[in-house]
């Protein structure tokens, strides 16, 4: 069997044949032996393929074919008056859904679509790839800038095959007009290029000239293969230009009635400023005591403020002490009697304020 196509009627060129073309109850019948009367619907047109030779299409009602046809192709001898059915088949229209074109699954297959566990093999015959013994990719010149490199990177030893002229330049063409090239958007707009940056790793061999590896984990191309002449803004020598107005502001913390504070001059000495500062401190000290003038109080009231003192207490224990300023006792001589019915009269008691009031 075949595949099912669009089938292109080309019959601009070609007679209608009369006889052909009238036959449309005989095509529908030959359509209803094969599949039955409920999926045929009804007569779309007919064409002519060739001398002789037409094809009557009829709709296709089945709930799974919607904008399918059926083709019933009939032919006639010359010499026949009748018709011939040469095939029934059942073909897709304008308007159907059918599946896409069929893909070989090695060419199927596109970069990124490999998985975890997947296998994608190479071809013997890929033109990327020759065989190890070549020398086409240079080990000599690897190992010379990688003394480390694998032993197995021997000629002849290790692999195979190595990269061919057109897998090398397949891959360099593809690097470089990839988003890690000169001409993305990112390199466009970076202030410098890759190739005056420290954190580039260069590569070994022809690819070497042309690109390098990115070890900068700010950069979007971290860990991949870039261009020389790609850039982006995590160069390692771009620096921030600090801008700076005609004066520098300075933050006033307190104005200059708020501030307090002694101020040192220019060139002064810090040991001369602590010093007037306590002669001033000193200053105002002074003038918040009171002069001592204003200590000594008044004669009458402290004799006043004593006598009532002296009356709060027994007269017996402080007789012997009060002394009139003549220094003689106040206690009455044995000579001298008290008049009958009255009291010793008690001194005020000047004598206390004798170094007082010297």
């Amino acid at each position: 069997m075949g595949e099912n196509q669009l089938v292109e009627i080309m019959s601009a060129d070609l007679a209608l044949d009369e006889a052909l073309a009238a036959a449309v109850e005989f095509a529908r019948s030959a359509v209803v032996d094969e599949v039955g009367a409920e999926r045929v619907g009804e007569h779309l047109e007919v064409a002519m393929e060739g001398e002789r030779l037409a094809t009557h299409l009829f709709d296709c009602t089945s709930p799974g074919y919607r904008g399918w046809r059926w083709a019933v192709t009939l032919a006639r001898t010359p010499d026949a008056q009748g018709p011939t059915v040469c095939d029934v088949v059942l073909l897709p229209g304008p308007d159907s859904l059918v599946a896409p074109q069929w893909v070989p699954w090695s060419d199927r297959v596109q970069p990124g679509d490999l998985g975890v566990g997947d296998v994608f093999p190479t071809s013997p015959q890929d033109p990327r790839l020759v065989a190890g013994f070549t020398d086409e990719d240079d080990l000599e010149g690897l190992g010379s800038l990688s003394p480390l490199a694998p032993s197995t990177w021997e000629l002849g030893l290790g692999r195979a095959r190595v990269l061919s002229p057109i897998g090398r330049d397949d891959a360099a063409d593809r690097w470089y007009a990839s988003e890690t090239g000169p001409d993305s958007a990112m390199a466009k707009s970076a202030p410098l290029p890759c190739l005056s940056c420290g954190f580039l790793m260069p590569m070994g061999g022809a690819f070497g000239q042309l690109f390098a590896v990115c070890a900068n984990v700010m950069s979007p191309a971290d860990g991949r293969v870039v261009a020389l002449n790609f850039g982006c803004g995590a160069h390692s020598e771009v620096q921030v230009e600090e801008i700076l107005g005609d004066e520098t502001a300075r933050d006033e913390v307190r104005s200059d009635e708020e501030f307090s504070g002694d101020v040192l001059p220019v060139g002064g000495d810090l040991d001369a400023i602590e010093d007037v500062s306590s002669d001033a401190h000193s200053d105002e000290d002074a003038a918040d005591e009171p002069p001592l003038d204003a200590l000594i109080l008044d004669d009458d009231l402290v004799e006043d403020a004593m006598e009532d003192l002296i009356d709060s207490v027994p007269s017996e224990s402080v007789e012997g002490l009060l002394l009139d300023d003549s220094g003689e006792s106040d206690e009455p001589s044995e000579t001298a009697e008290p008049a009958a019915g009255k009291a010793p009269k008690r001194s005020r008691g000047r004598g206390w304020l004798r170094g007082r009031s010297n």
